[in-house]
């Protein structure tokens, strides 16, 4: 059996992260290994636990987190899943020689399906 995806759930709402978690538990080729309440804590944790995602709060319109940019630069082998619920949007981001962003569909499907790497683009 491969390696689980490594997964660090952030800074969303309680509810939300409560429901990513809830989502995510039962998934043998995914593991939880931290869970950060506060957007201050998470660079500390992610150069710690090296994790193979971060799942964090998408703010305005879209747009990369500012402190994915930075955790992108630092840790390019990482990917970003950012969550909007209230506007039922979610990104993917990652870097190649750039940052990218890909819409995802935004269901359990389209997280779970991000997760290990087989996106449900929006759309198609």
């Amino acid at each position: 059996m491969e390696r689980p995806v490594r997964v660090m759930v952030a800074n969303q709402p309680r509810l939300v992260r409560e429901l990513v978690l809830e989502t995510i538990k039962e998934q043998v080729d995914i593991e939880v290994v931290a869970e950060v309440q506060n957007e201050s804590d998470i660079a500390q944790a992610v150069d710690g636990m090296k994790p193979d995602f971060l799942i964090v709060t998408l703010s305005e319109s879209d747009k990369c987190p500012p402190i994915c940019e930075t955790l992108l630069l630092r840790h390019p082998q990482m990917k970003v899943l950012a969550l909007a619920p209230e506007r039922n949007s979610s990104v993917f981001f990652f870097t190649a020689f750039d940052i990218h962003a890909v819409p995802v569909e935004a269901s359990e499907e389209g997280i779970l399906n991000t997760l290990r790497g087989k996106s449900s683009l929006v759309g198609g």
